[in-house]
């Protein structure tokens, strides 16, 4: 039998443009979820800002839903303090373990660690919020009560989202080309003046993008840090405050919310949307240079 060039290449042609087909309907059924719950926040949300100005929820005296008092600049600051002092901590923890797994530690030893993290990012976020309750609050009250307070929640957040940024930027610096580090090898660099002037600037996307990744997570979390931050609905002055997130505020009191108050909470719930949606698209944007 005599094959022509179209038999040949017909089949692979075929499931190649059915993979192709199959991912794009994926990927735009994913698309279409995020887009339905941006609807569906902004739809509960209306009610609320129908009469509530975007200023008052920035302005009010305080958050008061029985008084009529929806501010919620106190409970945004709680969340973007607790989020950046955690992804501060685990961006210089989580490189510092990337670099230990990839360039310094043993073969035997960067696999019993590389596991120790995996095992970090599997442990259910109640998990960490009993053991920042039970061990963390109880140390933090013996220096500066009342225990339950912004470093608390900074530090129970930096453990459950070191996974997140040590794991990716191991992948980031194995994808580094070998003939880079070849290259300075060759050159007579030290080791670590080949992980700083080579390894790290050539894998900073991914890196950056799994911190972005990390803060998503941060800004998100919700149950872990309604046990140990206190829940005190106020502007924090120091690391042993207590404050409430806006993740916390809503698992709070959604289940006994009515009318504008519950309208209030879908509000809180778009502001975490629209943050999220930020890093996301601060995330495509370094995607995009990367590739450059």
């Amino acid at each position: 039998m005599i094959w022509s060039r179209h038999n040949i290449l017909s089949p692979s042609v075929s499931v190649d443009t059915l993979t192709l087909w199959v991912l794009r309907g994926a990927a735009g059924a994913a698309m279409g979820v995020v887009l339905l719950i941006l609807l569906f926040l902004a739809m509960e949300s209306w009610p609320a800002l129908r009469h509530i100005s975007i200023e008052r929820f920035l302005t009010d005296p305080s958050w008061n839903p029985e008084e009529n008092l929806y501010n919620l600049a106190p409970m945004l600051s709680g969340t973007l303090y607790a989020a950046a002092g955690a992804l501060l901590l685990a961006a210089l923890l989580g490189i510092a373990s990337a670099l230990f797994i990839a360039y310094y530690a043993s073969p035997h030893a960067a696999s019993i660690y590389r596991r120790l993290v995996e095992l970090l990012a599997g442990i259910p976020s109640v998990v960490y919020g009993f053991w920042g309750l039970t061990t963390l609050v109880p140390l933090i009250n013996q220096l500066h009560p009342p225990g339950a307070s912004l470093l608390a929640g900074i530090l129970v957040l930096t453990l459950m989202i070191l996974p997140t940024v040590a794991l990716t930027a191991y992948a980031a610096l194995l994808a580094v080309p070998g003939e880079y580090m070849v290259g300075a090898t060759a050159l007579g660099l030290s080791r670590w003046g080949t992980i700083r002037g080579v390894a790290l600037p050539a894998a900073k996307t991914g890196i950056a993008a799994g911190i972005i990744l990390a803060a998503g997570r941060a800004i998100g979390e919700t149950m872990a840090l309604l046990m140990v931050t206190g829940n005190v609905v106020q502007n924090a002055s120091s690391l042993f405050e207590p404050i409430r997130t806006l993740a916390a505020n809503i698992a709070l009191e959604m289940p006994y919310a009515m009318d504008d108050h519950r309208a209030a909470l879908f509000v809180s719930g778009l502001t975490l949307m629209v943050l999220v949606m930020s890093l996301w698209g601060v995330a495509a944007r370094l995607a995009r240079n990367g590739d450059g």
